[in-house]
């Protein structure tokens, strides 16, 4: 049985870097709104109670019975739960005379060897962000550790059946230098966990339980190429061979010579694969579209009636497979207060309510980094776990104004170069996303001597962590002056390149 952590969610913009941070030591652990009772699972070594956005004091603020927590298990609370902890015990929490938020220096002097400050320096820098104070700590309480601000940045409860241990800063961001190391200390001296959760046990483990939830049923997955559908379909056909249907829908605004490279690699992993060219279909229903919106829901709609259609011709399958990752999970949670903004469940164009089958999802409780990492370990290529992150309605919102054949074409070439260029200068894992814009904007040139008129395409690259925010990647420019050049003279149709230099926010990272 995987050893877990429970982190309760109150709504903190980084409740998932806490949970990342975590399995970055390989334990296991879920996050869950603050209000889901917490399981009697043996498999539980511990609970780490999240920041908030709430006061303590705000008669609406959310709480959870910390007490009884920490009757059964280990832990830990972090700035709002720290702040809920000193609350509930009997202690006194108010409003700082200043916000606390940034850099500060804690000091630990007096206990550099409790088990959860174990090799934490005297004076490690940290991250606070709070408008609260534990002015005074309850009974039985001791502090552990004092900021030049904050008298009270580290404490701990005496006599009580399990540790319980509070921060008022915040150990899972960046800027907490000595931060993990602190949950680390948590994970293993406090709560013995032995961080055995790695990819080839989740491979075992998942195959294994794909194998009794699915039993000797079908199912159907619709296959994009990337990443998270790849994985998931990997996985399940381990456990069931080729009872697993796969669709890849060629739309005809995928990259250049993906069709066929996908289905190469598919046939490679014994992945029981259908291709199907569906690219006239698409360019017929495109045509005179210019608003991205329309051309969106226009790819969506069509995808949904040909993966239908596709799906009738095999018989008797009750199950859909897909590629739902944990972020998509969390963030169709609603917690009190949340720090994001809620969107509808994580599903392929709508396709479960549509079609009526139960959904497999063997990725569901996995962020993107671990989902490559276990890619890794079911064999599947490199360059197709780290490619770049492509828009799901592909180069049609690459293509700004009206999607045509001709000029999906034009953006495919110029793509291609780009994309082989930052290869073969060492220069693509170094981005996190780069992409060629064809934009609706002609302009004379001169090619020998003749006269051209002819279309402009943008280059974009940004570098980012998780899409959220990006600034534009600062390609060197001999390296740029010579994808040009390579566009320029190898893509007939494009007489002219640019390099947008914007950032997101107030930019996004595609055009459209």
């Amino acid at each position: 049985m995987t050893e877990k952590i429970l982190i309760l969610d109150f709504g903190s913009q980084y409740t998932q870097l806490i949970a990342r941070a975590v399995r970055e030591f390989n334990v296991y652990c879920e996050i869950q709104p603050f209000n889901k009772p917490v399981s009697q699972d043996p498999s539980v070594k511990g609970v780490i109670l999240s920041g908030s956005p709430f006061s303590v004091n705000d008669p609406n603020s959310p709480e959870v019975n910390i007490a009884a927590l920490v009757n059964d298990l280990p832990v830990l609370g972090v700035c709002y739960g720290a702040q809920l902890t000193a609350k509930q015990f009997g202690g006194t929490v108010a409003k700082s005379n200043k916000r606390e938020f940034g850099r500060a220096i804690l000091s630990n002097t007096s206990h550099p060897e409790d088990p959860l400050l174990k090799g934490v320096s005297a004076s490690s820098q940290v991250w606070m962000s709070h408008g609260d104070s534990i002015v005074a700590l309850p009974e039985h309480f001791e502090i552990l550790a004092t900021t030049d601000s904050i008298p009270v940045a580290a404490f701990k409860a005496e006599g009580l059946a399990h540790p319980l241990y509070c921060l008022q800063f915040h150990p899972e961001v960046y800027h907490s230098v000595e931060g993990k190391k602190i949950l680390r200390n948590f994970l293993f001296n406090i709560c013995a966990c032995h961080g055995d959760w790695t990819p080839a046990s989740f491979v075992t483990e998942t195959v294994a339980h794909l194998k009794q939830q699915i039993g000797d049923r079908k199912v159907i997955m619709a296959l994009s190429g990337g990443v998270d559908s790849t994985v998931a379909a990997t996985l399940i056909h381990r456990a069931i061979g080729d009872r697993l249907y796969g669709i890849f829908v060629d739309n005809g605004v995928l990259r250049k010579d993906e069709f066929t490279q996908v289905l190469d690699t598919y046939k490679i992993l014994g992945l029981n694969v259908k291709g199907v060219d569906a690219k006239n279909l698409f360019y017929t229903k495109l045509a005179g579209k210019d608003n991205p919106e329309e051309k969106r829901k226009i790819i969506g709609g069509l995808f949904i009636e040909v993966f239908e259609q596709e799906a009738k011709l095999v018989q008797g399958v009750e199950l859909l497979g897909q590629g739902t990752i944990y972020p998509d999970v969390i963030e169709s949670i609603s917690v009190h207060g949340p720090s994001v903004t809620i969107k509808s469940h994580h599903n392929v164009g709508g396709l479960p309510e549509r079609m009526h089958m139960s959904l497999i999802e063997p990725l569901r409780f996995l962020f993107k980094d671990e989902v490559r990492k276990v890619g890794l370990e079911l064999g599947i290529p490199k360059e197709l776990l780290f490619r770049h992150p492509f828009p799901g309605p592909g180069l049609a919102i690459r293509i700004l104004g009206e999607v045509t054949e001709e000029k999906v074409r034009l953006l495919q070439d110029a793509d291609a170069v780009y994309t082989r260029e930052l290869k073969e200068s060492g220069l693509y894992d170094s981005v996190w996303q780069a992409g060629t814009i064809l934009l609706p904007v002609k302009s004379v040139g001169v090619m020998g001597d003749e006269r051209t008129y002819e279309f402009t395409v943008a280059l974009r690259a940004v570098t980012s962590v998780d899409g959220m925010t990006a600034d534009w990647a600062h390609l060197p420019y001999d390296f740029l002056a010579k994808v040009s050049n390579e566009i320029i003279n190898n893509v007939r149709g494009i007489n002219r390149v640019v390099y947008d230099i914007s950032s997101k926010p107030p930019a996004t990272i595609e055009w459209e």
